[in-house]
């Protein structure tokens, strides 16, 4: 959004009072400069905030954040969140200045363009220095606190020595308001993270105008009220600033420090107001304001002083980063686990551990809900993948997301791995996308599939972050039964599988879950939905096999003697449905295959030939109960759906799948209903009456 609001700059603009740090403040009129600049250029942008921040960020980083540009990936670094992903060209400028190889002077000049490692809002993966990927906002301060969360379990497992750094997030006014902030403001809070340090760019102006428009809280008292450590500094006094990070330093809690600054400062008509919030300050505003600046240089330029004190400070952290290789040297036998961990590699005994709990459910041969088996999976899998870290949004004992033996994280010590993120969803998916990028652990978490609504935006985050969270979503269908339709999912799947980059899971039994699970934790860079039934449902596969036959999407589960005569294709408890369909359909002398589609995007991703293989030529039967948005992508135009189409109701499973017809019964029906139009189709016209 942008305002295309705002007076011509006065001919000769009133000085600024000088700084009580000259060489401070020209450090941050070089970040100033170059936020007018590539706004300006690119006629797009937000050159209000890195303005009014850049005093807060040049005492950060000259004089507290430890980083080296020359090993942007050192694990021991700390991390920098902007939270305020808006203001772009403040993170973009202190990249370049700092020295990042990859943030060259021409990147700033591409800014907002195709192809760009500068695009609007940081971006993960684009240039090195962004740490999670930030613009809607409060995203960045839920991402923060996982970030801040993983420090702490990783320093209590592996030590101070190997493990010892913090976060800091620049966030706005429009980040405090947004819901999911309140949720990871709490978390952070109850999980006493004191070495999470938020700096607030308290300019009270939002793209409407004064944000007194629509909010009065008193954020220092709501960050109070959360548990955390608070502090009032004047935004543009460096000394202030930094005696407050340092103050922050010594805290039992994470610390809020509220900075009053003037958004666009330097700027004489626009300073202060919402012209500068959304939109270039255009030429003439920008001349003036380098006269007022005392900035006499053109435009993308940075005179050698100051360039050269902005690349002392990036070559700081060079001292720092080998003294933390020579301690990692000495770490023991721990270092081979700790450099495996950050490689993000898989142990070994990964796959033993999924092959006895197969063989277990196979020894069974039981009834069980996929949320069960999927419980089974962790307690077989936990103990052989220490970074696996879990949790629940207060559902636990429904999702089945504690392995046997877990323990709660909890503060002082952070010696546990499972997290109880309270009824957060949001915030518990962002803070698992700061899991994530921190390296080191694998986090999941769980909720009921309906609740993904509240957790999308975050989710979405995963798949553009490429992140390897696993969310763990039960009760994933009209199966969950009696807690009625706002608790049944019927979209929630075909909205899902929309998200670019997610591999959205669906087993139809435990043999399927393991294998999901499998496939969730070596896929690494796509997060993954595991949508896990409530209801029970029969082992299909009974024999032992070795092969993952869930890695390519979509399997053949029967296959008939002779030529097939009808494909019946199904996902997670549905596929239990369809087999028995197809066993009436066999006794008719019908040749039916069952196809199982656990995840349509590792399937989409197997050549035609493949997909030919599995689907057939034969007309097809696609049942899900879900709505039928993205099934003719598989079914063709010779075929049936077996769903939903509205929401379910309440009542007992056993009433509910009767009840919407999505019985064996209803599927061969289809089908005999498919091979009598085929079969009416084939024969030739009756001559006419003459």
């Amino acid at each position: 959004m942008t305002a295309d609001v705002g007076a011509a700059a006065p001919a000769s603009p009133a000085p600024l009072p000088p700084a009580a740090d000259p060489k401070l403040r020209h450090m941050a009129n070089a970040l100033r400069a170059l936020a007018m600049d590539a706004v300006e250029q690119a006629k797009s942008g937000h050159p209000g905030m890195p303005m009014g921040m850049a005093d807060v960020a040049t005492v950060l980083f000259s004089q507290f954040l430890k980083f080296d540009p020359s090993d942007p990936y050192w694990p021991d670094r700390d991390r920098f969140v902007l939270s305020a992903g808006h203001g772009s060209m403040l993170l973009y400028g202190l990249l370049h200045l700092t020295g990042y190889a990859d943030m060259t002077l021409d990147e700033l000049k591409r800014f907002r363009q195709l192809g760009s490692k500068t695009a609007g809002h940081p971006e993960r993966g684009l240039a090195s220095g962004i740490e999670v990927t930030t613009g809607p906002l409060g995203q960045g301060i839920a991402n923060a606190v996982g970030l801040a969360l993983a420090e702490r379990l990783l320093a209590a497992e592996f030590g101070a020595d190997a493990v010892d750094h913090r976060t800091y997030a620049i966030c706005g006014d429009g980040c405090l308001m947004e819901g999911i902030s309140h949720e990871a403001l709490s978390l952070a809070g109850h999980l006493k993270l004191n070495k999470l340090i938020v700096l607030w760019d308290d300019n009270a102006v939002s793209i409407d105008g004064p944000t007194s428009l629509a909010v009065d809280d008193d954020q220092v008292a709501r960050f109070a009220a959360h548990g955390w450590a608070t502090d009032r500094v004047d935004g543009h006094d460096h000394a202030a600033v930094a005696a407050a990070i340092r103050r922050a330093h010594g805290n039992d809690r994470p610390t809020m420090i509220a900075c009053k600054t003037i958004i666009a400062f330097g700027a004489p008509t626009k300073a202060g107001t919402a012209a500068a919030h959304g939109s270039p300050l255009g030429a003439d505003e920008i001349k003036a304001t380098r006269q007022r600046l005392g900035w006499d240089y053109p435009a993308f330029e940075i005179p050698d002083d100051v360039r050269a004190w902005w690349r002392e400070v990036g070559a700081r952290g060079a001292g720092p980063r080998r003294e933390w290789e020579a301690r990692l040297g000495e770490l023991g036998g721990k270092r081979g686990e700790f450099e495996r961990r950050m490689r993000n590699e898989l142990p070994a005994a990964l796959d033993n551990a999924l092959a006895k709990a197969c063989d277990e459910f196979r020894a069974k041969n039981a009834k069980v809900a996929t949320r069960q088996a999927s419980g089974a999976v962790l307690d077989a899998i936990v103990p052989a993948v220490p970074e696996l870290v879990g949790g629940s949004a207060d559902l636990t004992p429904s999702n089945n997301t504690k392995a046997k033996g877990m323990e709660d994280v909890a503060p002082p010590a952070y010696g546990g791995r499972y997290i109880r993120y309270g009824v957060r969803e949001m915030g518990m998916a962002a803070a698992m996308n700061g899991i994530a990028a921190h390296g080191g652990l694998i986090p999941y978490g769980g909720t009921f599939l309906t609740f993904t609504d509240y957790a999308r935006p975050a989710i979405r985050l995963s798949a553009l972050m490429e992140l390897g969270v696993v969310y763990v979503m039960t009760h994933d269908s009209i199966g969950l039964g009696e807690d009625g339709p706002t608790h049944q999912p019927v979209e929630h799947v075909a909205a899902l599988r929309a998200i670019p980059h997610l591999l959205v899971f669906r087993p139809a039994d435990a043999i399927e879950t393991a294998e999901c699970w499998r496939l969730a934790l070596e896929n690494r860079h796509a997060p993954s939905v595991l949508a896990l039934t409530r209801q029970g449902v029969p082992l299909l596969r009974t024999s032992a096999d070795d092969e993952n036959r869930s890695a390519k999407g979509a399997y053949v589960l029967v296959e008939p003697p002779a030529p097939r005569h009808v494909t019946l294709l199904a996902t997670g408890s549905e596929v239990s449905i369809a087999a028995e369909a197809a066993q009436k359909l066999a006794a008719e002398r019908v040749n039916a295959a069952v196809v199982s589609m656990p995840c349509w995007e590792l399937f989409e991703r197997q050549g035609e030939d493949y997909h030919t293989q599995v689907l057939g030529s034969a007309p097809r039967v696609g049942v899900e109960a879900a709505v039928r948005l993205g099934w003719d992508r598989w079914l063709g135009p010779n075929s049936r759906f077996i769903g939903m189409d509205g929401f379910g109701a309440s009542a007992p499973v056993e009433a509910l799948y009767p009840h919407f017809q999505i019985t064996p019964e209803r599927v061969a029906d289809a089908a005999r209903s498919l091979l009598t139009e085929q079969h009416t189709a084939s024969k030739p016209p009756s001559p006419g009456r003459a």
